[in-house]
């Protein structure tokens, strides 16, 4: 829980610039998503380094995750140190292809941050694993729609009147179909259940009330204007079977359409990557589940 420096000199290794890469992209993961990500046969070994370096001032770990009542039980959350940061920076390699823009403050609500980067990585993890699909990052969409700033939070946001939605993470996938290609694009939205679902002053902040957003997005294919994508599903992830029901239910009742897609995650399972983001169906609103990992 706290740092102890030995003094020993650590010698950085390939795999460990790796971890300094993949932290730079995602910016809290636990050991075991690191692990997938970075390979190496003993995970034994590879929590032991993972503790030299933090120990030796190379990785951080967020003080917020002692507060969850069994993080003793839960593997270790890291995060890029300042020293880590300006190595990468040493080796221009400072302009990483982050996954998700969270802020300076995103420690006031880590539960949701940390949910957010669990379920990219392990959505991008999975790509990985299975033939004919090939994850899409936020960067390689900006250069697809003519954006230059892909490592800006505003970069995400779609503007709507005078107002305007930043997913909580936005990838796409590309599916081999035969000789030629296919492509899908996602927002993510997380729901751990601090909101209401429904409001009825729409001024005030609701599951409903975001999601009546991205119809908005959808309906005037804003998407197009704003990213040069062809198409955007949202994928709404919440931690309560009960909750996703009501917000079907209310989603149904606003007659939104068929590219809002939900599943239950529970937090629990969320200690190692979790394929099923990617493999099994998500459910729709008057329409057939749908697995992402199929392009039809």
């Amino acid at each position: 829980m706290h740092r102890t420096r030995t003094g020993k000199s650590l010698a950085l290794t390939a795999r460990d610039l790796e971890i300094f890469r993949t932290l730079s992209r995602y910016r809290y993961l636990r050991s075991t998503y690191l692990h997938a990500f970075t390979g190496g046969t003993s995970q034994t070994r590879f929590k032991e380094r993972l503790g030299d370096l933090f120990h030796e001032g190379f990785l951080d770990r967020p003080s917020r995750q002692w507060e969850f009542a069994d993080a003793r039980c839960r593997p270790v959350v890291y995060e890029l140190s300042e020293r880590a940061e300006r190595i990468l920076r040493e080796q221009g390699e400072q302009q990483q292809d982050k996954r998700t823009f969270l802020k300076s403050n995103a420690a006031k609500q880590f539960g949701h941050a940390m949910l957010i980067c669990e379920c990219l990585a392990s959505v991008e993890l999975a790509v990985q694993n299975l033939s004919g699909l090939r994850f899409i990052g936020w960067s390689e969409i900006c250069a697809r729609g003519g954006k230059s700033e892909a490592n800006s939070e505003l970069s995400q946001r779609i503007a709507l009147g005078n107002t305007g939605v930043i997913p909580d993470g936005v990838f796409g996938l590309e599916y081999a179909r035969g000789a030629g290609t296919a492509y899908r694009f996602f927002a993510l939205e997380v729901d751990r259940g601090t909101m209401p679902v429904a409001r009825s002053d729409p001024r005030q902040t609701s599951v409903m009330g975001k999601l009546g957003a991205y119809q908005a997005i959808a309906d005037g294919q804003l998407h197009r204007q704003a990213w040069g994508i062809p198409n955007l599903l949202v994928l709404v992830i919440t931690t309560s079977e009960e909750r996703k029901r009501e917000i079907i239910r209310q989603a149904s009742l606003r007659h939104y359409g068929s590219h809002m897609l939900f599943k239950t995650l529970d937090e629990r399972k969320t200690q190692s990557p979790i394929p099923e983001l990617l493999t099994l169906a998500w459910e729709r609103v008057a329409a057939p589940s749908l697995s992402i990992a199929e392009s039809e």
